[in-house]
């Protein structure tokens, strides 16, 4: 492999030198000829074939070793300009495609290189960083998931062997049972949401825009809640405008209002209060949903819409730390916005605004 690789170095090398030695051969044979013409004939100078086999040879050395410094030359420039360029970039290649996403090509000079190759390196290094930022968010995917699977398949488990015993009472029976049927309930809405948020960030879910009333779905969505607010004797505030129409997809909206309330619900004491408004405010539509739970530091509020992302472990059983970062790829998705206030000990509300629909901006259009 070694020898085959040194003999089409020296054929390249050959090849470079008759390439070089055919051009000057014809330049300096061209220049010569107009040269002694001219001469031959301005001074009466009658050339003779000594004369001629003489000047032939020494031209012929003289072009055989302009040949030989040029190749050396276009070899040492080819080394520096390209081979050395091509050799970086090809070495980090093949880290990256072993998995060494740490690389990074340094910039050349451009005394040396064309910039051209520094261009290809920007964009090799720019690519490696960005497949750094993909591997770690896999690795923590894959992390977070089995940890978030682990605890309800242990919780079956446990309860599970439970269950085996004999002496067990009714009451107890159906204790450990709910328990399993809360962990199977737990892990099944994890994998929902997980099929869900890999569809919704891979693009394989196209929105389905309409135009509808925005307060009729978030009343809907509401009182889907009627019974955690009931039991629980938490006081809702509605403060609903009407005639409001979003341009929209229903079905991915209604993610997020869902996952607003299960929140605001999930955070909110006994006894506690959760809000809700709709307003209009120049052509956008301005969603808030309010809680007098727990609140959250600012800390908190910075991670709260990435994947797996629990802030309070109290309510760690009651959710899977996807919830919020589906609404936030649905209000990415819909070009909306979504923002969050929170105090520690007093509550939090999360606002979203959407291009509204109403009829005065129809006409307009």
């Amino acid at each position: 492999m070694k020898n085959e690789r040194w003999f089409k170095v020296i054929i390249k090398a050959i090849s470079h030198y008759f390439t070089f030695f055919l051009l000057v051969a014809f330049v300096i044979t061209c220049c010569t000829m107009l040269f002694v013409s001219t001469l031959a004939e301005n001074l009466g100078i009658t050339l003779t074939n000594s004369n001629l086999s003489s000047a032939a040879k020494l031209t012929f050395l003289n072009v055989a070793l302009i040949s030989l410094i040029f190749t050396i030359i276009d070899s040492m420039r080819r080394k520096l300009t390209v081979d050395r360029p091509v050799k970086l970039i090809s070495e980090a290649a093949e880290k990256m495609i072993q998995g060494d996403f740490s690389v990074r090509i340094p910039t050349l000079s451009k005394f040396i290189a064309d910039d051209k190759f520094n261009e290809i390196i920007e964009c090799i290094n720019k690519m490696a960083e960005e497949l750094a930022g993909v591997e770690t968010l896999r690795t923590d995917f894959i992390a977070n998931v089995s940890h978030e699977m682990k605890t309800p398949l242990t919780v079956m488990q446990n309860y599970g062997k439970l269950l085996e015993q004999d002496d067990l009472s009714d009451e107890k029976r159906k204790e450990y049972a709910k328990a399993i049927t809360q962990a199977c309930r737990r892990l099944s809405d994890m994998m929902t949401n997980i099929l869900k948020l890999n569809r919704l960030e891979n693009q394989q879910i196209y929105p389905k825009a309409e135009i509808y009333d925005l307060g009729e779905q978030l009343c809907e969505s509401l009182l889907q809640y009627e019974s955690v607010w009931e039991s629980r004797n938490i006081e809702i505030e509605a403060d609903i405008e009407e005639n409001i129409s979003v341009c929209a997809d229903r079905e991915l909206l209604s993610l997020v209002w869902n996952n607003l309330f299960s929140n605001a619900f999930k955070f909110t004491n006994e006894g506690g209060k959760v809000s809700l408004s709709l307003s209009a405010e120049a052509d956008q539509a301005v969603v808030k949903v309010s809680d007098t739970g727990c609140g959250m530091s600012r800390e908190i509020g910075e991670h709260i819409f990435e994947k797996f992302y629990q802030g309070d472990n109290s309510h760690a059983t009651q959710g899977n730390g996807l919830g919020l970062a589906l609404v936030k790829r649905v209000v990415d998705i819909m070009q909306a916005e979504i923002g969050v206030e929170s105090t520690v000990g007093v509550g939090t509300t999360f606002t979203v605004k959407l291009r509204r629909m109403d009829n005065g901006l129809e006409e307009d259009r």
